[in-house]
């Protein structure tokens, strides 16, 4: 559709202020709205947390009277049912807001064109498609757990310019440098939970939480097929931490009710599949990955993966535990590919960003 450069200003400044509710929103949507009246804007709103009031409530609140005749530039189609908050199709058109904007429409199927329609129903004219790419990867994890019942997945690793995770003997401390571990602390933050093996929790022993930088940290996922990591009093194992085991496996008394089962598969290892179709069910949206080789790999093996994070550092280290460790090709058509989407440099190591062809494919078609 073709878009004037006023909607996509305002729609832009709609979707930074969405981005104040980044961590803090989930299994709700970060959405943001602006009202703009005769060229000004009148006022402002965003989701800020689970509970609180939505983006064109809290905008309508901040116009006032203001709001009556105003465009409401909107990142998803307003609501049209109650849930925590009461819906902000209809209370737009009691504002008597004169036109309404948004990026794209809400596939939830509570909502679902409905909240365009009761605007529409109420002569206010609507728009919809402004910088619809961008507030589609915006929302992606939302997206996803609407309409494939998992979060989004992103791995991030930090590996050698030979492919190597750590060394020979298990060690890792540190691959890359703390530039590069900075921005890793950040990509944590805008996850709603951080997934590890039990190999790393019990060889590394690390908090997963988010240090050094602003934002909310992740819950916990950690994956122990026979639940011996409970044994263990590991930081990671905490009130908020998600475990994930085995069908059968013997759950400790204290972790009664706190752990989650799933099926084996043939070798030995935990379903995936079924791994992110539970984390959907408990309202994880955005899961970062952030594991040893043997669990990384079987990740990416598995098409599993959306989104990439690497970070490479300048040397090498030899037979080491490689991030592809279990993929086994014969043929290059079998290669598994990622989309580059970003090539950067941070501090003295490279920061390479990519998507899963078929994923960013998958949002794209959404968009539209």
């Amino acid at each position: 559709m073709k878009q004037s450069r006023t909607d996509e200003y305002y729609m832009h400044m709609a979707l930074d202020l969405s981005r104040r509710g980044m961590g803090r929103t989930t299994p709700n949507p970060m959405v943001g709205c602006v009202l703009v009246k005769d060229g000004k804007v009148v006022g402002r709103g965003w989701h800020d947390h689970l509970g609180g009031l939505h983006a064109e409530a809290a905008a309508l609140a901040d116009a006032g009277e203001k709001a009556h005749g105003a465009t409401a530039y909107v990142t998803l189609e307003p609501c049209s049912h109650q849930g925590r908050q009461p819906p902000c199709a209809p209370a737009l058109v009691r504002a008597g807001i004169a036109r309404c904007v948004c990026a794209i429409g809400d596939p939830n199927p509570k909502v679902s064109g409905r909240g365009l329609k009761i605007l529409r129903d109420a002569g206010i004219e609507t728009t919809c498609g402004i910088l619809a790419d961008e507030a589609a990867w915006h929302n992606r994890g939302f997206l996803s757990l609407q309409t494939r019942g998992r979060p989004w997945v992103t791995l991030k690793a930090a590996v050698s310019a030979d492919g190597s995770m750590c060394l020979a003997n298990g060690e890792s401390r540190w691959v890359t440098g703390e530039a590069a571990r900075t921005a890793g602390q950040l990509l944590r933050s805008e996850n709603d939970a951080i997934l590890t093996g039990s190999g790393t929790l019990e060889h590394d022993d690390p908090a997963l939480t988010v240090r050094d930088v602003d934002g909310v940290s992740p819950r916990p996922v950690i994956l122990c097929s026979d639940l011996h990591c409970l044994d263990g009093h590991y930081k990671a194992l905490n009130e908020r931490t998600i475990v994930i085991g085995g069908e059968g496996a013997s759950v400790p008394q204290e972790w009664s009710g706190r752990v989650h089962p799933v099926p084996v598969v043939p070798e030995g290892v935990l379903d995936l599949g079924a791994v992110l179709t539970k984390l959907g069910e408990l309202g994880i949206a955005r899961l970062m990955v952030e594991a040893g080789p043997r669990l990384s790999s079987a990740f990416i093996a598995g098409g599993w993966v959306d989104e990439y994070h690497l970070f490479s550092a300048p040397k090498f280290m030899g037979e080491g535990g490689k991030i592809t460790t279990s993929l086994r090709l014969d043929r290059m058509y079998e290669a598994v590919p990622f989309t580059r989407l970003a090539y950067r440099p941070v501090g003295g190591d490279l920061w390479i960003e990519g998507g899963n062809p078929c994923s960013l494919d998958w949002l794209k078609r959404l968009a539209r």
